[in-house]
């Protein structure tokens, strides 16, 4: 059977594969279209699988919101910053991003195994497998979390999505200026980055551990001072440190006058309301992962054998 231009064109559109793949898959089956999808499906799987193992540090977290009671946030990873800026794969990782928010995937490997919800004939891992087919690097669904609430949850993107934030807060009124105050913490998360909501979230082995740290560092520094000041500095010195890891102990950046704790306080009165912030999670791009550096020079020398 002839293939013809159009006929490449309609698989390509069908599929997102390279022309010349397309023409050859077309070749293959006879002009069969159902067919060359299949072959084109089976010629993805070998592809990614030869891809699998280069390293994906770069990519983009993205977040969804829904009603503000349900929220998703997942980072996928790709090899360059270049992809993580394609279109595809942005829509991609959003369309990732709203299966979490529908799913009841415990872990990775259930969500994994879930039917894809842009094409129930696949899974998820099929659709990713498909994805590194088409895009040409190899792609990773690293990390999800999804939050449910009775109050109130929101979302920000810092950097074009380099880091995602989600906040949640008891709140027995949602407006703008809830959401907003809300997002505002979310900044706050993604620009600070603490360990902790509240100091109660705080273990006493840690709180233990950093006092024998700091009380190590009282003795050497001041060895001639009495144990009742060194006690006195050790726990200025805890606070201190309480206000770094702490979000609400945190002084709120948009204005020094005010931590955290007392900026949600102030907008909760302004809109008579009762605003506890529960948790936030905080996604940034790559962190943890060994990122690939080329090295030209190291690559020639050991093509040369040397």
């Amino acid at each position: 059977m002839a293939i013809t231009a159009s006929m490449v064109k309609e698989l390509r559109e069908m599929t997102g594969a390279g022309m010349m793949d397309c023409k050859k898959a077309l070749g293959e089956t006879n002009g069969d279209m159902d067919a060359a999808v299949e072959y084109l499906r089976k010629n993805g799987q070998a592809k990614a699988e030869k891809k699998a193992g280069r390293i994906a540090a770069e990519g983009i977290v993205k977040t969804v919101v829904k009603d503000d009671k349900v929220a998703s946030i997942v980072e996928v990873n790709s090899e360059t910053d270049f992809v993580a800026k394609n279109a595809d794969f942005q829509a991609f990782v959003e369309a990732v991003a709203n299966q979490v928010a529908d799913s009841d995937a415990a872990d990775m490997d259930a969500f994994m195994a879930e039917a894809w919800e842009a094409d129930t004939t696949k899974t998820v891992k099929e659709a990713l497998v498909e994805k590194i087919a088409v895009i040409g690097e190899n792609l990773n669904i690293r990390r999800f979390e999804k939050v449910v609430t009775d109050g109130c949850v929101v979302s920000y993107i810092h950097g074009g999505g380099r880091i995602g934030v989600l906040v949640e807060a008891d709140t027995d009124v949602i407006n703008d200026d809830i959401k907003a105050c809300l997002r505002n913490v979310a900044m706050q998360v993604a620009a600070m980055s603490p360990k902790y909501v509240s100091r109660a979230e705080v273990s006493e082995d840690f709180m233990n551990h950093e006092k024998e740290i700091l009380l190590a560092q009282a003795q050497k520094e001041n060895p001639e001072k009495p144990a009742n000041i060194i006690e006195k500095m050790i726990i200025g010195r805890l606070n201190k440190e309480m206000k770094e890891i702490c979000l609400l102990d945190q002084v709120y950046v948009q204005d020094s006058d005010l931590s955290v704790a007392k900026y949600v306080e102030k907008v909760a009165k302004e809109n008579n309301a009762n605003v506890t912030v529960k948790k936030f999670v905080r996604f940034e791009t790559g962190e943890g992962l060994e990122k690939k550096v080329d090295d030209f020079a190291a690559e020639v020398a050991a093509q040369a054998g040397m």
